[in-house]
């Protein structure tokens, strides 16, 4: 089952913000050139692509770590490794 916040992103209708980013003409420019070779219309595209890609990875390297202190909150107060290793089976489905 998709959870909240996946299920807000895969939404086509969410609600948009414009941002203003200073970046480097020549990053620009490399941008702009790599855009048609990975498939997009344009360097903006692209660029959400890398921001979508690296907060995807950072959101699941945080939710990992959240998992695995809780993890440890636990065992501190006596939940055995079995029970431990019996929800974190349910969790993966």
């Amino acid at each position: 089952m998709l959870n909240e916040t996946l299920k807000k992103r895969l939404a086509k209708d969410r609600p948009v913000t414009s941002i203003t980013l200073r970046i480097p003409v020549d990053v620009v420019d490399s941008l702009k050139a790599i855009a048609p070779h990975k498939g997009f219309s344009g360097y903006q595209t692209l660029l959400k692509s890398y921001i979508s890609e690296g907060l995807r990875r950072d959101e699941a390297i945080h939710a990992d770590d959240l998992v695995e202190r809780l993890t440890q909150a636990l065992k501190k107060r006596g939940v055995s490794e079995k029970v431990l290793g019996e929800a974190l089976r349910d969790m993966a489905g």
